[in-house]
């Protein structure tokens, strides 16, 4: 006769192939997204530096970097900072570029559907670019634990707010970063995750279609409407396909 939970007193734990949200999770995205984080610091840095330059006081730099946590939206707020603050524009702005969010989330959606409402809010409150890719590259090797993406979001946003504060307090006195390369590092990260997810040739018409769309948005729209542009049109080519 099998023995029960109740004979050996071992803890329930969630069935095989079940979505979970674990502590083990939460730290295992916090180190292994920590070497990536370390990278995000001089773009903090150069946005708090860009806020000073633009007379914006570092306690609401700090502020905008701790409720949005979104590094290209924050610097299109920046080219708009003026007296008296263009509102209504500014949250246009930020909707524009951060639009992207609705399909990182459907993207999550048949994976964190399945895990407690409170614990993806959660999750999903640190979400960014970075830890989207990881935590979906995560996904593709089997992952089920959606602590991965709370725990790799969570560790960006401290190294986004430390960034932020070094700048907003003293990045006057650092001088360009980009001379250092680091401007190239977030490509260079979404270049290898992008093709760490080949399969095969039949991948390559909705990345041509992703690029072109996005290529072509950039010239033609807003700041920030290309990303959504280009998503879109891989995603509904990738869609096609598949269908077919």
């Amino acid at each position: 006769m099998a023995a029960t939970s109740r004979d050996t007193g071992e803890k329930k734990t969630n069935p095989p192939g079940h979505p979970c949200f674990t502590a083990r999770g939460v730290r295992r995205g916090a180190l292994e997204i920590a070497p990536l984080a370390l990278f995000v610091m001089p773009f903090g840095i150069a946005f708090g530096g860009a806020a000073a330059a633009k007379a914006v006081p570092a306690s609401i730099a700090m502020l905008m970097s701790g409720s949005m946590f979104a590094g290209a939206a924050q610097f299109a707020v920046l080219d708009l900072w003026r007296d008296p603050l263009p509102l209504a524009m500014l949250a246009l702005t930020v909707l524009a570029v951060n639009a992207r969010h609705i399909l990182l989330g459907a993207a999550l959606a048949p994976w964190f559907l399945r895990v407690p409402l409170a614990r993806r809010l959660s999750a999903l409150l640190f979400l960014s670019d970075p830890n989207f890719a990881q935590a979906m590259a995560a996904r593709e090797r089997g992952e089920l634990d959606a602590g991965i993406l709370f725990g790799s979001g969570l560790a960006m946003w401290f190294v986004w707010l430390a960034g932020t504060a070094i700048g907003a307090y003293g990045g006057a006195y650092l001088g360009d970063l980009a001379r250092f390369g680091f401007d190239a590092v977030m490509v260079s990260y979404f270049a290898a995750v992008v093709l760490g997810q080949w399969r095969s040739t039949r991948d390559l018409v909705p990345w041509i279609a992703a690029a072109a769309a996005a290529l072509l948005g950039s010239r033609l729209l807003p700041p920030g409407w290309h990303i959504i542009i280009g998503a879109l049109a891989g995603g509904v080519t990738g869609a096609w396909r598949h269908g077919r």
